[in-house]
């Protein structure tokens, strides 16, 4: 199944990144750039990054010229992030382009690419929620709320795979289609965000 491959890269992802724990540290991808396993551990690696911003962003003491770097950072990131769902679903846009499509066959309410995004998120807030669970310092009434959000959680990846699994399965069949939209971001834009459209001059 596919998000077998995935959920273990995810995790791979995550551990790899919280054994130095820094947004700065260098990225390196273990995995052939070729391969799907490369988009994969590269769109967790960004989330997993992004997530650590959002935590450090949310800080009511940082210095206001550091969060405007940051805010900076995660819209690069944001876009990062778009791009990688793109190439993902390029990837199972090629895989599938032979597959005969049967009349009856439908769409889907979302691509691949973005019910996988969503997978590598759930993998995050795994991660970070079993670590509430294992923290020493917390009260009792903390760590059972929390465990039972894990338990919620790790139920919801079990669905979300097996209804992406189901996905790539129809596809491959015939029985769904893909139809992929390039994400029309706005906010980077010099023509379409008036505020940089207004620097133009």
């Amino acid at each position: 199944m596919f998000t077998t491959l995935a959920n273990t890269i995810f995790k791979e992802s995550i551990d790899t990144y919280h054994i130095k724990d820094n947004v700065d540290q260098e990225f390196k991808n273990p995995y052939d750039k070729q391969t799907i396993e490369h988009l994969l551990y590269r769109k967790n690696w960004i989330d997993t990054v992004q997530w650590h911003y959002e935590d450090i962003i949310r800080n009511p003491n940082i210095d206001p010229e550091a969060a405007l770097v940051l805010k900076r950072k995660i819209d690069a990131s944001n876009q990062d992030r778009t791009d990688l769902v793109e190439y993902i679903d390029s990837y199972f846009l090629s895989k599938y382009q032979d597959v005969e499509v049967r009349e009856n066959a439908s769409i889907n309410t979302e691509s691949p690419a973005w019910a996988i995004d969503r997978l590598s998120i759930l993998a995050l807030k795994i991660y970070h929620m079993q670590e509430e669970v294992d923290r020493i310092d917390a009260s009792k009434a903390h760590i059972e709320a929390c465990s039972n959000k894990l338990t919620v959680l790790r139920e919801q990846r079990r669905d979300l795979s097996t209804a992406i699994d189901q996905l790539l399965d129809d596809i491959a069949v015939g029985k769904k289609y893909m139809k992929v939209y390039k994400q029309m971001k706005m906010y980077n834009d010099d023509e379409l965000n008036p505020v940089l459209r207004g620097q133009k001059g």
